[in-house]
């Protein structure tokens, strides 16, 4: 399974946020379902503005049962 670029280059992004300490986790609203997601952010600024840029959401409850291992691809 290969990694998309637009993935590999977001991943870039919030690597560089972590380095430079500009994380930040939000409580947001699910837009489809209403439900609370605790939400993975860059942050940056725009003069005195602070801008959140959304990476991903936590996984509720475990999260080994919530997603399943790459598959290695066949020879």
């Amino acid at each position: 399974m290969s990694i998309p670029a637009h993935a590999r280059a977001n991943f870039q992004t919030l690597l560089r946020a972590a380095a430079d300490g500009n994380l930040a986790l939000l409580e947001c609203t699910d837009a489809a379902t209403g439900a609370p997601r605790y939400v993975v952010c860059a942050v940056g600024r725009d003069g005195e503005e602070f801008l959140f840029t959304p990476f991903g959401h936590l996984a509720e409850g475990n999260p080994y049962d919530a997603y399943l291992p790459p598959v290695p691809e066949a020879p």
